[in-house]
């Protein structure tokens, strides 16, 4: 008996030995029939929001491509193109709020955003009134944010070594219970331990200064997380050839560890530099504000952009002061997005791939 016969007798009789397939393009024409009849069907219902059109389109689209696979492929295939449609589904439904959110940040706020407007304060301007800027702001939100990661990064890799490296015991246990609950914690809590101890019970007055005290706190715990995770990645192959060859731990941390996993550890304090800048509760709490130029960060009031967006947008309650929230909500956005290319960019460079 040849093999093709014993092939044949073990094949159950009438299945084929080839499944049937839908065409490639089917997600794709099941997708805008299901935009079109979710569509229909809200317009018909009276449905005045946009967003329940999109669901309904959407139930559609993961419905249709489960049923259409179920009849031509089977069930065993029409499941697993249910799961790609549930995942393409919720990825839209997560893209759509933020791209929407951009665009019409850059729609109300890109006539705004000029020279005159990054360079000038809002010193002798009329709040009411036409004309302003967030030069002020910005510097207080660069000073703000500066010495907040000059005291957080540094503190935070320290204690992420000594977590990796040497942490055993009952010490280590209790730095990572305590920075897993310092990473959610609200950033009201910061600030007002900030200013119960900072400015009431030691006498500091209110500055930019204490703002960063309670910006370096909500920024620690994320700089040892991200850091720790990095040098957990070093593999132990190349601390032990260190060691074998005599080199101390403390060196073998400083020039083979720490540079192997450099630009995971700068990217990890580059997203937790983006984390802070938009924050405004320890602000408003501890900065207090200002409409001039304070270039002194440790006296007196000072600005953000955070706490300038919502003064504007909450007191000044007219169409100036709209624009001008806008505006500094772009240029917000737009710093916030260059950290995270920044980021992005160090992580590539630094990768093995590029030879660093």
């Amino acid at each position: 008996m040849t093999v093709t016969a014993l092939v044949e007798d073990a094949r159950p009789v009438g299945r084929p030995l080839t499944a049937n397939r839908l065409p490639k393009w089917t997600p794709a024409a099941v997708a805008a029939g299901s935009i079109a009849l979710g569509c229909a069907i809200g317009a018909l219902g009276g449905l005045a929001s946009h967003l329940q059109w999109g669901l309904i389109s959407g139930l559609l689209f993961v419905l249709v491509s489960y049923t259409l696979s179920a009849r031509v492929e089977g069930h065993r295939q029409a499941k697993d193109r249910l799961a790609t449609s549930v995942v393409w589904v919720a990825f839209i439904l997560a893209v759509v709020p933020l791209v929407a959110l951009t665009v019409y940040t850059v729609q109300q706020g890109i006539h705004v955003v000029d020279g005159n407007f990054l360079s000038h304060s809002m010193k002798g301007v009329i709040q009411s009134g036409p004309g302003g800027g967030i030069y002020h702001a910005l510097i207080g939100t660069l000073e703000q944010v500066g010495l907040a990661t000059a005291i957080a990064a540094p503190i935070g890799l320290l204690t992420a070594v000594y977590l990796v490296e040497y942490g055993r015991g009952t010490l280590a246990k209790a730095v990572t219970f305590f920075v897993d609950v310092m990473t959610g914690i609200p950033s009201i809590v910061a600030g007002l331990f900030v200013l119960s101890v900072w400015n009431i019970a030691l006498g500091f007055s209110y500055s930019g200064f204490s703002g960063s005290l309670a910006l370096a706190i909500l920024m620690m715990p994320v700089v040892v997380r991200s850091t720790e995770e990095m040098l957990k990645l070093v593999p132990n192959e190349l601390r032990e050839a260190s060691y074998a060859l005599g080199v101390p731990k403390w060196k073998t941390i400083l020039r083979i560890v720490l540079p192997t996993a450099i630009g995971g550890i700068t990217t990890g304090v580059m997203l937790a530099v983006a984390r802070i800048t938009g924050e405004t509760a320890p602000v408003m709490m501890l900065v207090f504000g200002a409409d001039y130029i304070n270039g002194n960060p440790f006296e007196g009031p000072q600005q953000s952009l955070p706490m300038y967006i919502w003064l504007q947008y909450s007191q000044v309650n007219n169409d100036f002061g709209y624009a001008r929230a806008w505006g500094a909500a772009l240029v917000l956005i737009a710093f916030v997005m260059g950290l995270n290319l920044i980021a992005r960019g160090i992580a590539r460079w630094r990768s093995p791939k590029g030879g660093h």
